[in-house]
């Protein structure tokens, strides 16, 4: 059974947590329980993927030497979440005197009430507890941000109840930095930060002291203090200072997944996926596909490059897709939920929010250009898995005038029956391995993609009802042999119709 952890200062005392433990700074205490979990071999930040050989090293350096450190790098690229799991270099339990808004070390106390507590109480002063997520404060910075919201302001009201001076100590209304003190105060998106509040930072992380409407207070806070920020800030909205810059011990830039297996562990880690009463699965290339339309618009150059593509595009992409499969399998009474490439089209909403496009896409349309990014994406994964295989029968058959539609309207089974129409279509699905046992969800989830596929390629063509067609290059022959056909008709009919008058006048 775990020991109670002590309630009072003289219980403290006889306790573990000695003078020597707790006089270590907050950096120290970081530096020290990350070392314990290097020589143990433990993963450092789980739950982030795709770092472990870039970003991660250099945060441990940075925490080796005791830095303060900016994290730089585009939306979506985890970086508040990584600020987040550094709670997990804390100690589990952290003892202070109860009731302090700087959460005072009970043996070495920096504010007044804390010292007036021990000196009238002594070893009866109430201890209470941190645990390591209480010791994390973090703050989106905004330009509306104040000293007082960050450091804090004078109460008149306080100093009137107390009976105190306005310049006493008593009287301060602590703001979010005095109340991280002995802990980790991280600031979002820094630039956003108006340059006297900048300083005002840098003057604290220098000096240890601030004023506050102009009395000096004398504040030797003991915090780790780490920052995020997008680069293009620096120009777009804001810059950080010069001598907050020069004051952060290291720049650390993040960066995108660098391949796709990468993304699509953050996605089926992230993404809402595991839904109840549903049974889902959903096929790799669909999960492909998804993480390929985040690559694609990447590299696309209609849209924003400098605003970056987020992580969160596949998260909510997939999300939406499993979304739009299960309404499909609650509609028809299907027991099996099985997302299709079509469903990918209706995540449209949650696509068009997290692209910013520059002049030329938003001059093409956002939903055109996302249509043209998930059909680019189609294409790349489908040539991953039929690059060698010989379509050429599937053409003829649509080229001969056979049609096929895919939509929600219905179930998986009659879509089957429809698709077991093309010749030679489920022989080609080798590669997804699809066969005749598979369910019929399955089977008509990959035969779709083989199609998307083949229209991705223009191969043949698709109509937004989702009817397959033949290729438009085969249609506008057609035609073409068709409207020619109908004027050699019409030149005959006109030539016997001259004919009979001619032999009239006769």
């Amino acid at each position: 059974m775990a020991t109670p952890l002590p309630t009072t200062l003289g219980a403290l005392r006889t306790s573990g947590f000695t003078p020597e433990r707790l006089a270590r700074s907050v950096k120290d205490e970081l530096r020290q329980n990350l070392i314990a979990k290097l020589r143990a071999g433990e993963t450092l930040f789980p739950g982030i993927v795709g770092y472990q050989d870039t970003v991660v090293p250099q945060i441990v350096n940075a925490v080796l030497s005791r830095h303060n450190f900016i994290l730089l790098g585009l939306r979506g690229q985890a970086k508040s979440r990584i600020l987040r799991a550094l709670t997990s270099l804390l100690d589990s339990h952290t003892p202070y005197v109860a009731g302090s808004e700087t959460r005072d070390n009970p043996y070495a106390p920096i504010s007044k009430f804390a010292r007036d507590l021990i000196a009238k109480l002594g070893d009866d002063t109430p201890i209470a507890w941190l645990t390591p997520d209480d010791r994390f404060v973090e703050k989106l910075a905004t330009p509306d941000v104040t000293v007082a919201d960050l450091v804090g302001d004078i109460d008149p009201i306080k100093a009137a109840r107390s009976n105190q001076d306005l310049g006493s100590e008593l009287t301060m209304h602590y703001g979010l930095l005095p109340r991280a003190n002995r802990g980790i105060f991280a600031i979002n998106e820094l630039p956003d930060l108006a340059g006297k509040i900048q300083v005002a930072l840098f003057n604290i992380m220098q000096e240890g002291d601030v004023q506050i409407k102009g009395y000096p207070v004398r504040l030797p806070l003991d915090v780790a203090i780490v920052f995020s920020a997008n680069p293009e800030d620096y120009t777009a909205r804001g810059k950080i200072v010069t001598p907050l810059k020069d004051r952060i011990g290291s720049e650390i830039r993040t960066h995108y997944p660098e391949d796709i297996e990468e993304g699509i562990v953050i996605t089926a880690q992230e993404a809402w996926s595991a839904r109840p009463a549903s049974n889902i699965e959903v096929p790799h290339y669909i999960r492909q596909i998804i993480e390929q339309i985040a690559f694609t618009a990447r590299e696309d150059k209609k849209v924003d490059k400098r605003s970056g593509v987020s992580q969160r595009l596949p998260i909510s992409t997939m999300e939406l897709v499993l979304s739009n499969a299960e309404r499909r399998a609650l509609i028809h009474g299907e027991t099996l939920v099985v997302p299709r490439v079509g469903d990918i089209y209706t995540a449209l909403p949650g696509i068009t929010g997290k692209i910013e496009l520059e002049y030329e896409g938003e001059v093409r349309g956002a939903d055109t250009v996302i249509r043209e990014i998930i059909r680019a994406s189609v294409a790349s994964v489908y040539d991953s898995y039929f690059a060698s295989t010989d379509t050429q029968q599937i053409e003829e058959w649509f080229n001969l005038g056979g049609t096929v539609q895919l939509n929600d309207a219905q179930p998986s089974a009659g879509s089957l029956t429809e698709l077991k129409q093309i010749q030679g279509l489920f022989e080609k699905l080798t590669p997804l391995k699809v066969n005749g046992k598979s369910s019929p969800e399955t089977a008509v989830s990959a035969a779709e993609f083989l199609l998307e596929g083949m229209y991705a390629h223009k191969r043949i063509s698709r109509t937004e009802e989702r009817s397959f067609t033949a290729a438009e290059k085969k249609q506008r022959i057609d035609q073409a042999a068709s409207y020619a056909e109908r004027m050699r008709e019409r030149e005959q009919e006109d030539y016997t119709a001259r004919s009979r008058t001619r032999r009239g006048f006769n």
